[in-house]
């Protein structure tokens, strides 16, 4: 099974959504909350160049944000980006 981690912060409407379409889809993930832990921010910066929540992986490759997300579940290619089909 692969390893899918999501960067959020609480107040974050868009984090919110991410974690929504996971849920919808039945799909396990580790959060990460920025906010109670702020070294993790850098963390999820120094592996993907941006600096806003929430940031999704799988198996330690960047899929996106939560646009991207949302976008490529559109295309039917957001399960293959998980690696979960």
């Amino acid at each position: 099974m692969n390893r899918i981690e999501i960067y959020t912060s609480p107040l974050c409407v868009f984090c919110h959504r991410a974690k929504s379409l996971l849920n919808s889809k039945k799909i396990e993930y580790e959060e990460i909350d920025v906010r109670m832990q702020p070294s993790k921010r850098q963390e999820m910066v120094e592996r993907c160049g941006f600096t806003s929540v929430p940031q999704v992986f799988s198996n330690g490759h960047h899929v996106g944000d939560c646009n991207r997300i949302y976008a490529l579940d559109a295309d039917g290619k957001l399960d293959s980006a998980l690696g979960i089909d």
